[in-house]
Parts: structure tokens; sequence; C-alpha cells
């Protein structure tokens, strides 16, 4: 699947209009498929990822807007994700917003340098407040 073309704005003949595109990083299919169906009806570009390493690679071919990364993963988990995503030139802009059950992670949280938390089970509302902060 190709990335969502950059366009430019009606605004601002130089201007590019934001990125649409959003990666869900997330073991469990189910998790994935759900939030990939919902945002793809808000209409969202949607691609996923099962773990971490994954989730390196489909940052780099589809250039997300902002990246829903669980942190407990085989492979690669959400905290090494981001220690790679940041040292990667070309990925470490990217938002990041972490999407955990887990309790107590605030503190690894905020090590991170993460643009937002939520919490599972998710809130509809708050995913699309924060996608749509990101994604435009």
């Amino acid at each position: 699947m190709q990335p969502p073309p950059l366009v430019p704005s009606s605004r601002d003949p130089g201007a590019q209009a934001p990125r649409r595109g959003v990666l869900i990083v997330d073991d469990d299919r189910d998790i994935r498929e759900t939030l990939q169906e919902i945002l793809e009806q808000e209409g969202y570009e949607v691609a996923t990822a099962k773990d971490g390493l994954d989730a390196l690679d489909t940052a780099r071919d589809e250039r997300p807007a902002v990246i829903l990364l669980d942190l407990f993963m085989p492979v690669m988990d959400g905290i090494e994700f981001r220690r790679r995503q940041l040292l990667d030139p070309e990925l470490a802009e990217i938002p990041v917003v972490v999407v955990s059950a887990a309790a107590g992670v605030e503190d690894s949280v905020s090590a991170l340098g993460v643009a937002a938390h939520l919490e599972k089970p998710l809130r509809i509302e708050q995913l699309f407040e924060v996608v749509a902060r990101y994604c435009g």
C-alpha cells in the first residue's frame, strides 16, 4: 500500500496538506483490526504492525502522521521501538501515542517522550481527538 500523498492546500499554494496516515502497533490482532476499522471509517489511511520490529519497517515504508503504540509486545516491545525510532532521523519526528492497558506505566511513558498516553479500554472520543491532532 502506498502512503497517502501530500497534496497542496488550496489556502496556500506552496503548503502541503497534513498527512492522514496512522500506524497501529499492537500484538493483539483484534485490537489492531478494530482500531483500523474505526479509523478507516473516519477517513484515515491506516497501516498496522504486530510488534516494534515490524513497526520500524512499516513506519519507514508508510511515513505515518502518528503512531499508536502498545508497550508490551513480543519480538520488540514499545519501549525498544521508541528508543530505535528516536535514533532514526527518518522516523524521529513522527509523534507517538502510547496505547496501553498496563497499570503503573506513567513513569515509563513519561520517560519515552511521547505525544500522549491513552489507556485501554479506549474511549473512542479520546482516540479521535488525539489522532485528529496529528493527522489534521
